[in-house]
């Protein structure tokens, strides 16, 4: 079998590595470390989508819950629209109700969105589900519930903190995609190292998504505790390529 990588990222060097070795596509955000990421930069998405390599945009308005409100909806449907004119390949959205399942209604929105922009957008729907599925609900209603609304791919540990944690309902979720002619892709994430490719290859996810961080200091020096700016996470082009020579990955298009 062959499998997807996907790397996390939230600057352009970030995207340069993920291209340099054979990333199938990068997930740009901002604030990763700091936040989770949050929606970047309309440059910084135009400078990523001119390296060639598909970008795939985080579309997340605020740190914090996925419980958006009415405005905070507006907001990351504008977004997706420029993502996506400024030449995204993709977008990741996210968002639950107050009660902790998928809010149907924005998301709708933000499927059309995409789709009115760039007819062959990607949608991913990002680590909300594992949210959701701590919560108590039905991870395979979850995933029937995102295939109806037009999603292509789910984020996912399982519903777990950690991937390894969440590893019977990660194979769940793939047992119920793999069962539909059209079905939604199943990418495994959440503290994803090395050591767990053989794991996550056995267990049939259509792709992996990996930060491959390393922190530096932006001044360049280091500063006393206390003191000076906090370390900056960027993406480690030596881990990052020892992930992809693991994985059997697909030919880029």
């Amino acid at each position: 079998m062959t499998i997807d990588l996907e790397l996390a990222v939230q600057d352009l060097d970030g995207v340069l590595t993920a291209r340099a070795v054979g990333a199938t596509r990068v997930e740009l955000c901002a604030a990763l470390g700091a936040t989770g990421g949050i929606t970047p930069s309309l440059g910084t998405i135009r400078v990523a989508v001119e390296t060639g390599l598909p970008v795939h945009v985080l579309v997340r308005p605020r740190p914090g819950s996925f419980v958006y409100t009415e405005d905070e909806a507006a907001v990351a449907e504008a977004d997706i629209e420029a993502a996506l004119r400024a030449g995204a390949a993709g977008v990741v959205v996210g968002a639950l109700t107050p009660h902790g399942t998928i809010d149907a209604r924005a998301l709708a929105r933000f499927v059309a969105a995409a789709r009115d922009a760039a007819p062959h957008a990607e949608v991913t729907f990002h680590r909300a589900i594992d949210t959701a599925i701590a919560g108590g609900n039905d991870p395979e209603g979850l995933l029937e519930t995102l295939g109806h609304a037009g999603v292509d791919r789910i984020l996912t540990s399982g519903g777990a903190t950690d991937w390894r944690h969440g590893l019977p309902v990660l194979r769940r979720l793939v047992a119920a995609a793999h069962s539909h002619v059209d079905r939604v892709e199943v990418m495994a994430g959440g503290g994803v190292r090395l050591g767990d490719l053989p794991t996550l290859l056995d267990a049939g996810v259509d792709a992996v998504h990996v930060s491959a961080k390393q922190s530096v200091n932006p001044s360049g020096v280091r500063a006393a505790p206390g003191q000076g700016l906090p370390d900056y996470e960027s993406t480690d082009r030596v881990l990052a390529g020892r992930i992809a020579a693991a994985l059997p990955l697909r030919t880029r298009a």
